[in-house]
């Protein structure tokens, strides 16, 4: 009697499991710890705040160089050892942080943490997941994406009380190896496989031809070398996209220092924590509720649509009204994870699958070099309004709102 072999688990579903890991260190050490990391540097050396927010400016920068050349270096050496080179670089340079003593050592510090933690965000969890999904892309991603959140919710206080603890070099040190294992043995164990290396096909089953179809790109005209920036497609999603973030980290850089004068650090610090635990649930829904055949776009203005909700009830709450305050936390904090996750999901559908691995680099690029500028602009911005914040809670929703103009734009290309 012979026995039919049962099929092996679809391993997608570890592929997600690794990236959301991967997303919540890289955003825990190279998206929220720099904050952290510029004030441990100020009380440690007494540098004026522009020297070391210029270094967090440029921090941003360099990735942004870097993970628009993503696609060459997979290309060149593979994921898995781009990854690993990622996690090393991102160590040695939060170490560079803490032990810097001249300014130059802090700058070239920036390069080392700015060139390696892209390798483990945005671009990169998409290079990793979407191989491994086409239906059910969106909510892998979704869930990958969440890793992100997890990283400001885990890393924000667990830097601070480390750094009281053992100090800036030793928190560094300690931290940065937990993260270079586990970045060596996921890329090993997970990230070196692709489902053709082990017999399997995308979303573990074999679509059908209609959801297959609706998964992939309708437009199969390849944009090769300088067209695909004269494509108004492209242009107005990485305009929109570069737009929503810096709106979105202009306000974050100042919410928690409006918020405190009315509740208090520590109820402050909460508020921003329930913001975070919103981001994952908004995130969550729309990518598990957004149907196969929707336009994304459209998705994407209802998200900033009600970031702009949250922002005005920010504004009408005038520093006073501590519902409002809770509720325009909530409504903007509700669309913080879809600006990062929907972009992608967008070129999925309006790109031929041979741009969609240029187009997702390049749009992350061109967004982290414009926003490592907004928490400057929008600090400039709170010092010309009477009502501190008043400038900063417009300012947000009419950028927003552009972005919202520019997404609908691009269906009409």
């Amino acid at each position: 009697m012979t026995t039919i072999a049962s099929p092996a688990p679809f391993f997608g579903r570890r592929v997600v499991a690794a990236a959301f890991v991967l997303a919540t260190f890289g955003w825990g050490l190279g998206f929220y710890g720099p904050p952290v990391y510029l004030q441990s540097v100020r009380e440690a050396r007494d540098w004026s705040v522009v020297l070391v927010s210029s270094a967090v400016t440029l921090h941003f920068l360099v990735g942004a160089v870097v993970v628009a050349n993503l696609p060459a270096l997979y290309r060149r050496f593979g994921l898995p050892s781009v990854t690993k080179m990622g996690a090393v670089l991102l160590a040695f340079g939060v170490l560079g942080w803490a032990v810097a003593r001249e300014p130059w050592q802090l700058l070239l510090a920036t390069f080392l943490s700015g060139a390696g933690w892209v390798a483990m965000g945005a671009a990169a969890v998409n290079a990793i997941v979407a191989p491994w999904y086409a239906v059910r892309r969106p909510a892998a991603l979704s869930m990958a994406y969440n890793g992100a959140s997890i990283g400001g919710v885990v890393f924000s206080p667990l830097w601070v009380a480390a750094i009281t603890a053992l100090g800036f070099p030793v928190a560094s040190a300690v931290i940065g190896a937990v993260m270079v294992g586990t970045i060596w043995f996921l890329a090993d164990h997970v990230f070196r496989h692709t489902p053709q290396s082990l017999g399997q096909v995308q979303d573990g089953e074999v679509l059908t031809s209609a959801a297959s179809a609706s998964a992939t790109a309708p437009v199969e005209r390849s944009l090769p070398g300088a067209l695909l920036w004269r494509d108004a497609r492209f242009l107005t999603l990485a305009a929109a996209m570069a737009l929503g973030l810096s709106a979105q980290i202009g306000l974050i850089a100042h919410l928690f220092s409006l918020l405190v004068p009315v509740f208090g650090g520590p109820a402050a610090g909460i508020l921003m924590g329930l913001a975070t635990a919103a981001a994952i649930a908004g995130r969550t829904l729309v990518g598990w509720l957004m149907p196969a055949g929707s336009d994304r776009r459209l998705v994407a203005c209802a998200s900033h649509a009600v970031q702009i909700a949250g922002s005005l009830a920010l504004l009408f709450a005038a520093g006073a009204d501590t519902m409002l305050l809770v509720a325009g936390v909530l409504l903007f904090g509700a669309g913080i994870g879809n600006t990062t996750s929907l972009p992608p999901l967008i070129a999925q559908v309006e790109f031929a699958k041979a741009d969609v691995q240029r187009v997702v680099p390049l749009i992350v690029a061109i967004g982290q070099g414009t926003y490592a500028f907004a928490p400057a602009v929008f600090g400039w911005l709170r010092t010309l309004s009477p009502a501190e914040g008043s400038a900063v809670f417009v300012a947000t929703a009419l950028v927003q709102a552009a972005a919202i103009a520019l997404f609908l734009l691009g269906r009409k290309s």
